[in-house]
């Protein structure tokens, strides 16, 4: 590491230190021995608003992966979640001082660049700030990237690799797959953020996708005045979209809208490859005329094709309610570990749709699959690769801000009727009836081949030349364990004995070294029947609201599910704090619909409050 990055590191640890030795404390409560310690709903709420606080005093980086984290249920507890989506992105914009500097590195003097210039920041996030200029007769939006931001980001980077094996001791197997491809899609993603000529590039080409699409708008870049630290863009101005009361004033169709979006961002995953993966209400607006507007494109991904074509197979999956082709394709994506619970996985997953579909849910089904659910996956089965992440973030964002504009929107129905207009179902259907041909095919071949390998066979075992080999497959380590404390008993025993006959035979030294090696056998063998533990808390395992359709909560919390995880019936968004990093103003002279500040929730009566 940099000089820079070793004098940031024990700047984190020290603010992390408490409650990594609260952790360390819960597997030991007395860090060396002691029994683990069980940690309740509150103790976890209190220390994730510690850890709040400490990513708000670290700044940028730290700010960036809270907002990331909040959207990662695979590695973190439900309190976790809903305290980190409080976080903003909003922090006060850098002197105009150090932002002139940046920009005249890049452009040249702000008078001579632009018609005019407004030196007075619209926005300011941790890793940009907005100002509003003129261009060529045109109001113009101006990212500049805040100054020195780069080696911060660096440093931090190096930081947070080098602390990944200490974290590493206190998460489960599960989780650990998980917190390391974090680390990756967060050092990607925060660099691709901090570009602004990926961003410009990625902004043109989904607005190319588009361009036939007079339901939504993404402002044009001015590309004679972007560079990668300044990004100029048309000004389109517009109505937070989880501004409910000022779209009615409008006389907007809030369902409609929802559709679109939803319609969109299924092109864009589904057909396009590429997306606008920050779609959270603060980079949402709608124009008079009803059209969605669509802001801040630092945060956008791609899609593999085999990904794809997984997604799709999912989507079918669920609308034609198939269990067993929904876990193939998690697991085929790798979300869902081949090892789990499948009929249990299965029970989740009906339940997950009948909750989307807003049917009614019997109590006692709910609670029956609960406690399937804590007798058999403890460690946690669904994981996030790197390049779902995104594509999980951005299905549950823009599920939240559709419930918002329309509480009994249905995911399903939309993605189903798309997926039929594009031609999915059919060429669904279609495959599946080739592949049960091409089983048929296989099968009448393997009839032919099958009786002469029989009869060969059983000439082998006739002459005895068929030998059998048994392998014992022991993948949790039980055997190691029983042989371990056989070999503790037998040597306590023998120790045990020598002590006795040294005692009696008056050797006082030798009796003292002999009950100390006894005693240290005593221990092992106490703590061999000990299991290590880790974060004591079951990370959610699905985004909609089980929790909140039983007193206690999948982890006996109680209360509203983390709002990562809000279903269609809560009507609250669970994206609503994954901020923007810069914004532009709306037309009545505040932060436009990208402006971190204007981040919002919406209540169940269908209002919406500022956070």
């Amino acid at each position: 590491m940099t000089a820079r990055a070793y004098r940031r590191f024990f700047v984190v640890a020290w603010q992390f230190l408490p409650v990594l030795l609260a952790y360390a404390r819960d597997r030991r409560r007395f860090f060396l021995f002691g029994k683990a310690r069980e940690v309740t709903p509150e103790m976890r709420r209190q220390r994730a608003r510690t850890l709040l606080e400490s990513m708000l005093t670290l700044g940028p980086t730290f700010i960036k992966l809270g907002q990331l984290l909040s959207t990662r249920p695979d590695i973190l507890p439900p309190e976790y979640i809903e305290e980190f989506s409080t976080l903003q992105d909003e922090v006060p914009a850098a002197p105009w001082a150090e932002a002139r500097q940046v920009l005249e590195a890049e452009l040249g003097a702000p008078a001579e660049a632009f018609e005019a210039f407004d030196t007075e920041a619209i926005s300011g996030a941790s890793l940009g700030q907005v100002y509003v200029a003129r261009h060529e007769g045109q109001q113009v939006a101006v990212k500049v990237r805040r100054p020195n931001i780069e080696s911060l980001v660096e440093a931090d980077l190096r930081v947070i690799q080098f602390s990944l094996p200490i974290l590493m001791r206190f998460v489960g197997q599960a989780q650990s797959f998980s917190l390391e491809t974090l680390a990756d899609e967060f050092a990607t993603v925060i660099r691709e953020e901090m570009d602004y000529g990926r961003e410009a590039r990625m902004l043109q080409e989904i607005r190319s996708n588009f361009a036939d699409n007079d339901a939504i708008r993404i402002p044009a870049v001015v590309e004679e005045r972007s560079t990668g630290r300044v990004l100029t863009m048309e000004f389109v101005p517009g109505t937070k979209i989880s501004e409910i009361a000022d779209l009615d004033a409008l006389g907007v169709d809030r369902t409609g809208l929802a559709e679109t979006l939803q319609r969109v961002y299924l092109q864009m995953i589904i057909e396009d490859g590429v997306f606008h993966a920050d779609p959270h209400p603060g980079n949402l607006a709608v124009q008079d005329d009803g059209t969605i507007v669509f802001y801040d494109f630092g945060m956008s991904g791609r899609v593999p094709p085999f990904i794809q074509e997984k997604i799709v197979d999912f989507y079918i999956g669920v609308a034609n309610q198939d269990i067993d082709a929904i876990l193939d394709a998690l697991i085929e994506m790798g979300t869902l570990s081949p090892e789990a619970d499948r009929e249990t996985m299965g029970d989740v997953m009906e339940l997950a749709i009948a909750d989307v579909r807003g049917e009614e849910i019997e109590q006692y089904r709910v609670q029956q699959i609960v406690n399937q659910v804590e007798d058999t996956i403890y460690e946690f089965p669904l994981r996030l690769p790197p390049n779902l992440a995104l594509v999980l973030r951005v299905a549950t964002v823009v599920e939240g801000v559709c419930v918002t504009l329309d509480p009994k929107f249905d995911f399903i129905d939309v993605a189903t009727t798309y997926l039929r207009e594009q031609g999915f179902l059919e060429a669904g259907v279609q495959q599946f009836v080739e592949e049960r041909v091409e089983e048929v095919n296989q099968a009448t071949q393997s009839i032919v081949r099958v009786p002469p390998k029989l009869e060969r066979t059983l000439d082998d075992l006739d002459r005895g030349n068929v030998t059998v080999t048994a392998e014992f497959a022991d993948p949790d380590g039980v055997m190691e364990d029983l042989a371990k404390r056989l070999s503790y008993t037998l040597l306590l025993l023998a120790s045990g004995l020598a002590t006795a006959i040294l005692y009696a035979a008056g050797a006082t030294l030798a009796t003292a070294v002999a009950g100390i090696v006894a005693t240290t056998f005593a221990v092992l063998l106490f703590l061999s029947f000990r299991k290590q533990t880790g974060i004591r808390a079951q990370p959610q395992f699905t985004r909609q609201n089980l929790r909140q359709r039983q007193p206690g909560g999948l982890d006996g919390t109680g209360g509203q599910s983390a709002p990562g995880g809000q279903s269609a019936r809560n009507g609250r968004a669970p994206g609503g704090s994954a901020s923007s990093d810069a914004g532009t103003p709306t037309a009545n002279g505040h932060d436009r619909a990208a402006s971190s500040e204007g981040t919002s929730t919406a209540r169940s009566d269908g209002t919406s409050r500022e956070r």
